[in-house]
Formats: structure tokens, sequence, C-alpha cells
């Protein structure tokens, strides 16, 4: 768990570095142009780094132990990013919409659309690679911040495809009006990113149930782990970043030992966490008469 925490902590940090750079790139594509489209996707990608940077302390206050204030940890805290960073998006797509709208008011011709689209396409090739990975590695930790750092990322890839389409058509047809429709696709590409990720921050928030898929892991490892108990019932989950939270009662036969039903609440906790990864388990254990009947069985 250190170790996975280090790793995320590590792409965090890079993440960083790779938006700074982008930014860079973007900055110097609009200075030689001065289209509002470059100067538009500029500013998204200002926000690319301030979201990098609040991913980055996200993870660091994820990966604090509990303490008396946090008995179960510090791991919501990736969650309050990425809600953050849906906030910062949404303000960013305003903002663009309105430079969008200010460039159909005062429409001019970009210049050297050449080295400007050269700019502007390599930093959108460096958050190709770096998106994908953020991507790949957030699923993998399971960390909403660096998953939605990803989407973040990615989108600001499509948003480079577009103007890069756009900027080849602009000299060939005399289209003014393509520059500053380009940013209002930009605002819209961006509303709709910031969105997706308050709405899957929020649910994690609300301590949301996993999906049908991992409940069903869950109990099914339960009704092969339990060997000697009789049925489980009131089965609970919930994700929080890396950590699952799992909690249910466990029937065993009135005569069975303290000792022999730790066992059975030992291996399950075992095969739980070796099926779902990091988890939190609590088992209440209950003797034979409280079998409800409808829970999972145990197989012998």
């Amino acid at each position: 768990m250190f170790s996975n925490t280090n790793t995320k902590i590590r792409a965090a940090w890079c993440s960083v570095v790779v938006s700074i750079i982008a930014l860079g790139m973007k900055y110097a594509a609009w200075r030689v142009t001065g289209s509002i489209a470059l100067y538009s996707d500029a500013i998204e990608t200002i926000i690319n780094v301030v979201s990098a940077v609040a991913g980055l302390w996200a993870l660091r206050v994820a990966s604090l132990p509990p303490d008396h204030n946090h008995t179960y940890g510090h791991y919501k805290a990736e969650y309050l990013s990425a809600v953050a960073e849906g906030v910062l998006v949404v303000i960013t797509a305003l903002t663009i919409a309105h430079e969008a709208w200010v460039g159909f008011m005062h429409m001019h011709p970009p210049e050297d659309s050449l080295l400007g689209i050269s700019l502007n396409g390599g930093a959108g090739l460096l958050n190709l690679g770096w998106g994908l990975f953020l991507m790949r590695m957030g699923r993998a930790h399971h960390s909403p911040a660096l998953v939605a750092s990803g989407h973040h990322v990615l989108s600001d890839v499509w948003t480079s495809a577009v103007l890069i389409c756009g900027f080849v058509l602009i000299p060939l047809t005399g289209w003014l009006w393509l520059d500053p429709l380009l940013a209002a696709m930009i605002a819209v590409n961006v509303l709709r990113t910031g969105w997706d990720m308050m709405r899957t921050s929020i649910a994690g928030l609300m301590d949301e149930a996993p999906d049908s898929r991992t409940l069903g892991e869950i109990r099914s490892i339960i009704s092969h782990t339990a060997t000697g108990a009789i049925e489980a019932h009131d089965i609970r989950a919930r994700i929080v970043g890396a950590m699952t939270f799992i909690e249910f009662h466990l029937v065993v036969p009135g005569a069975m030992s303290v000792e022999d039903a730790h066992h059975i609440c030992d291996r399950i906790e075992d095969g739980l966490r070796a099926g779902v990864g990091d988890a939190l388990i609590h088992i209440h254990v209950e003797p034979e008469r409280k079998a409800k009947h409808t829970g999972v069985l145990v197989l012998p």
C-alpha cells in the first residue's frame, strides 16, 4: 500500500511538470498567432497546472494514516480534489466562452499559423501520452485524483486536434469566424468534462455502492472462504479512493468457539483483500438463530 502511494505521488509530481511544459508551448502558440482559439486553449492549460497541484496535495493528504479526528483515514481527500478540479474546469469553460464571444465581435486572421500549429500540436502529443498513462495508473491504483487528471488532460488533446484542423481551414477558406467558433467548441468540451468529473467525484463523496460486478465478487469471495459458517447477510460496501470498506453479519453455529469464529473471519478477510485490494473489513458474528436466509449461503 505504501509503495502504491509513493507511485501515485510521483505520478502527480510528473503531472505538474508536464502541465507546465504544455502551458509554455501553448502560451507561445498564442503569442505568435494572436488566435482567440489558441488563447482559450492556453487558459484551459493554466487550469491543468492548478489541477495537477491540487491532485498532488490530495494524494499526499489521502496517504496520511488515520488519526483521532479521522479514524477512517483521509482517503476522501482525492474526491475533494476531483470535485474542486471539476469546478475549476467549469469556470474555465465560462471564461473561454466569453473570449469566444469577444472573438466573434472582433474577428481578425491569425498570424504565423504554421508555427502556432506546430507548438500546439507538440503540446497535444505530450498530453496524449501523459493522459493515457494517468488513466491507466489511476485505474490500476484506484485513484480518483489520477483518473480525473487523466480525463482532463485527454480532453485537452481533443481540443488540440480540433484546433489544428480548424487552423488548416482558416487560410484555405478565409473564414475568420472559424477562430472564435473553435474557441466556443473548446468551451463546450471543457464544460462537459468538468460536469463528468464532478458527477463521478460527488458519487464517491456520497458513498455510492460499487458496481454490481464488484459486489458480486465480494459476495462470491465470502461464500467460498467462510467454510464453517452458515450464511452472511446485510452485506454493504463502498469504495473511497484506493480503499474498499466492507461490512456484513456472519452467522455461525451457536456452539462454535470464539477462536474458531475468529479463524473464519481471518480467512474471509484474507480472501477479500486478495480479491479487491486494500480493504477495511468489519464482520459482526452472530449465532445461527439470527440467520435471515436471505444473504449469501456459505459453500461447504
